[in-house]
C-alpha cells in the first residue's frame, strides 16, 4: 500500500481540530522526549475491534510528522475477524458498511494521542504511542472501539460521575517448544505454537509454585512497572502454568488503555524471552484450568470526588450501587458478547467452578457473577464482575458495564437478593456459546441504543463470521477444538 503523504506541512490533526490543548503541548514533550531518549524507532498503534493493537512503526526522525500528519492504514482493517479474515464485501459500493469511506480499501488515519507516549523497556531505542482513528475527512471512525468508551464515560460525566476501574487478569505462561515457523504450519490462521509448562498446578498461591515461574514473570513485571502501570500484585493461580496481575483502580479510559498495552507487553516480552503468553481463555491442552477477567468497578461523584457505591449503613451498598448492579444483572446475557467474546470463552461458564454461570450476585461468594466488596463506610466499596475473559476488548468491556448500570440506575432495577447457593439459585442463565450471546445482543435495545444499532449491527456480524467459521470446521462440544488453540492461542 502506498504511503499516505505525511510531511512537515502536512498538519492534518491541527486542520481538523482533533487534540485539546493539552493534548498538543503533551506533543511537543513528545518530540522532546525521542530525542531525548535517542530513540531510533516510535510504533503508532491502535487497538482494533477485537482489542488487538495493529499499527506501523516509524523512523525517530519521522515520527514529529507523523504526529502532526497522522499515519494511514487501509479500512479494510476493521472488517477483520479474529483470523485476521476481511468479513465484509469491501469492493461492492459503500464497502458492505453502506459507507463511502470503507468502500474500496482505501485509508484511514490514525492519530496519536500524546498522553499515551511511553519508552518501551524490552525493545532498544523504541517509543510508542496509542492511536484515535479518524476518516481522511477528519469525522471520527464510527467503529473505533477506543471511541465507543469514550462515548460512555461522557454519558457517565452528563450524568455527574467518573468511572473507576481495576484490573485482575487470568493468563498462561508457558515454555516455547517450538514456534511452528516451518512452511506447511503457515496456514491462515496459522498452526498454534507448541509449548510445555512452567510449573504444575493445584498448588493455590503456594511459594514454592510462584518461585518456579519468578523468572519467567521477572522481565514482564519489571517491564510493566516501567511503562508506568500500577501493577499492584502478581499471583500463582489454580491451573498449570497459570497466573494473574492484579492492578489498581483507573479513572476513565486508562484502566482500559492499561490492559491493551499489558497484554501487547506480555506477549512482547515473553516471546523475546522465549515464552509465550496467552490470553485465550482456555487453551487446548491437557489439565489446564480457564482464566478469567475481573473488573472492580465503581463510579465517582464528580463534584464531590467520592465513591458513590459508598453506604454507611449495614447494608454497604447505597441505593445507587444496588441500581448499577441490578443494571449489570438485567443485561447480563446481552453483554456477555462484549464481555466474553470468543467462542472458546464460553467454556468457563461452568457451575462449581469459580466462575459465574447465572447471572447473580452476593457479598463475598465467588460462585457468583457479581460480589460486592467493601463494609459500610468504606471508601473502597465496589463491584467484582466476574464475567469477562482475557481476550475481551477492554474498551467494549467497559463500556458495556457503563450503559448497563447508567440503565439500571434511571429504571431504578433491583439486583434482587444475595446469592448464598449460587449454582441452585434460580436465575437467568449466561449464554452457553457466542451464538446465543449474538442473539441476546440482538434482541437488547438498550444496548442497540447506547452502542448505537450501527455498531452494534458491524460487531455482530465481525463475530457472526467467526461463529460461522468455527460451525463450519468443528465439531461442537465441551472440550476446546484444535480451531479454537490456532484462532486464538497465539492472537490473544
Amino acid at each position: 500500500m502506498a504511503p499516505r503523504r505525511s510531511s512537515q506541512t502536512d498538519k492534518f490533526v491541527e486542520r481538523h481540530g482533533l487534540w485539546t490543548d493539552e493534548q498538543a503541548r503533551r506533543a511537543k514533550a513528545v518530540v522532546q522526549a525521542i530525542k531525548q531518549h535517542k530513540l531510533e524507532l516510535v510504533r503508532f498503534s491502535f487497538a482494533d475491534q477485537h482489542g488487538v493493537l495493529r499499527g506501523k512503526t516509524a523512523i525517530a526522525a519521522a515520527a514529529p510528522a507523523m504526529l502532526a500528519g497522522g499515519l494511514a492504514m487501509t479500512t479494510t482493517l476493521l472488517a477483520k475477524d479474529t483470523a485476521h479474515k476481511t468479513a465484509y464485501p469491501v469492493f461492492t459500493p459503500g464497502g458492505g458498511f453502506d459507507m463511502a469511506e470503507m468502500q474500496g480499501a482505501g485509508d484511514f488515519v490514525m492519530v496519536a494521542d500524546p498522553a499515551t507516549f511511553r519508552v518501551l523497556p524490552w525493545a532498544p531505542a523504541t517509543g510508542w504511542l496509542l492511536c484515535d482513528i479518524y476518516f481522511t475527512n477528519g469525522k471520527p471512525v464510527p467503529f473505533s472501539t477506543r471511541r465507543v468508551l469514550q462515548q460512555a464515560l461522557a454519558r457517565l460525566a452528563t450524568a455527574g460521575f467518573d468511572f473507576f476501574a481495576g484490573l485482575e487478569v487470568e493468563f498462561h505462561l508457558f515454555k516455547l517448544e517450538n514456534p511452528r515457523l516451518a512452511a506447511a504450519d503457515a496456514t491462515w490462521p496459522p498452526q498454534a505454537p507448541e509449548v510445555g509448562l512452567l510449573n504444575q498446578g493445584y498448588q493455590y498461591l503456594t511459594e514454592s509454585r510462584f518461585d518456579q515461574i519468578d523468572a519467567a514473570l521477572g522481565p514482564i513485571r519489571r517491564g510493566v512497572l516501567a511503562l508506568g502501570m500500577p501493577l499492584r500484585s502478581l499471583e500463582i493461580e489454580l491451573g498449570p502454568s497459570q497466573c494473574e496481575f492484579t492492578f489498581h483502580p483507573q479513572a476513565g479510559i486508562a484502566a482500559a488503555d492499561t490492559m491493551v498495552l499489558f497484554r501487547a507487553a506480555a506477549k512482547q516480552i515473553a516471546r523475546r524471552n522465549g515464552l509465550l503468553a496467552s490470553f485465550m481463555c482456555r487453551p487446548a491442552l491437557p489439565n489446564l484450568f480457564s482464566s478469567g477477567w475481573h473488573l472492580h468497578q465503581s463510579l465517582i461523584e464528580r463534584q464531590r470526588g467520592v465513591n458513590a457505591f459508598v453506604d454507611n449503613t449495614h447494608d454497604g451498598l447505597s441505593a445507587l450501587g444496588r441500581h448499577f448492579l441490578g443494571g449489570l444483572l438485567a443485561h447480563a446475557r446481552a453483554a456477555a458478547v462484549f464481555t466474553t467474546p470468543t467462542v472458546n470463552g464460553y467454556k468457563r461458564y461452568r457451575p462449581y467452578a469459580l466462575a459465574p454461570d447465572r447471572a447473580i450476585w452476593a457479598r463475598d461468594n465467588r460462585g457468583v457473577m457479581v460480589r460486592v466488596i467493601g463494609e459500610p463506610g468504606d471508601p473502597a466499596t465496589r463491584l467484582e464482575n466476574r464475567v469477562g475473559e482475557p481476550a475481551a476488548n477492554p474498551y467494549l468491556y467497559l463500556a458495556s458495564q457503563i450503559y448497563a448500570g447508567l440503565d439500571g440506575i434511571a429504571h431504578r432495577r433491583d439486583p434482587g437478593p444475595a446469592a448464598d447457593t449460587p449454582y441452585e439459585t434460580r436465575a437467568p442463565l449466561l449464554p452457553k456459546d457466542l451464538g446465543e450471546a449474538l442473539a441476546a445482543l440482538r434482541g437488547n435495545a438498550m444496548f442497540r441504543t447506547d452502542f448505537g444499532a450501527a455498531f452494534a449491527d458491524y460487531y455482530a456480524h465481525l463475530k457472526a463470521a467467526e461463529l460461522a467459521r468455527f460451525k463450519a470446521e468443528s465439531v461442537e462440544g465441551p472440550d476446546v477444538t484444535a480451531w479454537e488453540q490456532n484462532e486464538y492461542f497465539d492472537l490473544f
